[in-house]
């Protein structure tokens, strides 16, 4: 049953996450991009310290410390090359290259690491995806490509694609809270230096903690959690292609909460991103049907 589910929790992970664009809009003005993203992280992190010291359930004895690191340094690095890479060659292409290149770079890891070459259903559902979040995006701005914010996207493709692979190793052997909790907290700490660097004012008004509670809780605390859930069950080539949700989410809340217009190309983009993702559900489903005919 949890092999089932599993793809599904990595969805809802992608869909909570897709709301940190719209929340983001909705911050004060003075809200520095990484500055919104250290707050992100520190209070996700500490939400998820007090939820498992709460639960009694955090055993750090014989933890893998260099895993950890890795997987808590991936995920802090992603945020300053993403929202760098967004800054320097705008939203569309630094979307795309960092979010449509992490799939491919998850699934030539996957390869190498634990020597398992992606199937064939992964790469039709992968491509149909990235290009269909080649779509969605290209359509919200003047195209203007920087080699700077290319590598710095492509940076933040890798780190995200490293954290997958490294947090799925660790939530086989560690409760999902557990791994989350530790990992985002120390990602926290890692970050924390932003938080002095960039103006933090906005953090103390009712919208500026309101933003940072979900932000937090909700797009950190409670979708990785998730998402680390899913791990277990589901290869790290798979959910990350399954991530892709995120922009799709992001683009239905910019049309119902913000106003935004789709036009033909980007509602394409659209259903290429859902048939690549339904191909891949159901590829997994077929899988564990196989797999439960196997050991009746």
């Amino acid at each position: 049953m949890k092999e089932k589910v599993s793809p599904f929790f990595i969805l809802l992970s992608a869909v909570l996450w897709g709301t940190t664009g719209t929340t983001q809009a909705l911050a004060p003005a003075t809200a520095h991009p990484i500055g919104i993203g250290a707050a992100r992280l520190a209070v996700g992190g500490l939400f998820l310290l007090l939820l498992v010291l709460i639960r009694g359930n955090l055993n750090v004895k014989h933890w893998p410390i260099r895993i950890t690191v890795v997987a808590s340094l991936s995920m802090a690095v992603y945020q300053p090359l993403f929202f760098s890479a967004v800054t320097i060659t705008g939203v569309a292409i630094g979307t795309v290259v960092a979010i449509g290149s992490a799939p491919v770079l998850s699934g030539f890891l996957e390869w190498i690491y634990y020597r398992k070459r992606p199937n064939m259903i992964w790469w039709c559902s992968t491509f149909l995806s990235i290009i269909g979040c080649f779509m969605l995006f290209m359509n919200k701005e003047s195209i203007y490509v920087d080699p700077v914010g290319i590598v710095m996207a492509l940076g933040a493709g890798l780190s995200f694609a490293i954290y997958t692979l490294v947090s799925r190793k660790l939530v086989e052997a560690y409760s999902s809270l557990s791994v989350v909790a530790v990992v985002f907290s120390l990602s926290a700490v890692w970050l924390s230096p932003f938080l002095f660097m960039y103006d933090m004012s906005w953090i103390a008004s009712v919208r500026g903690v309101s933003i940072s509670l979900h932000l937090g809780i909700m797009a950190t605390g409670i979708a990785y959690f998730l998402f680390a859930k899913g791990l277990t069950y589901v290869s790290t080539s798979t959910a990350v292609t399954l991530a892709l949700a995120e922009p799709l989410t992001a683009a239905l809340l910019g049309v119902m909460l913000l106003g935004e217009s789709l036009n033909l190309t980007s509602w394409t983009g659209i259903f290429l991103l859902m048939l690549g993702i339904g191909l891949l559900i159901r590829s997994s489903k077929r899988s564990e049907s196989n797999r439960e005919i196997v050991f009746r």
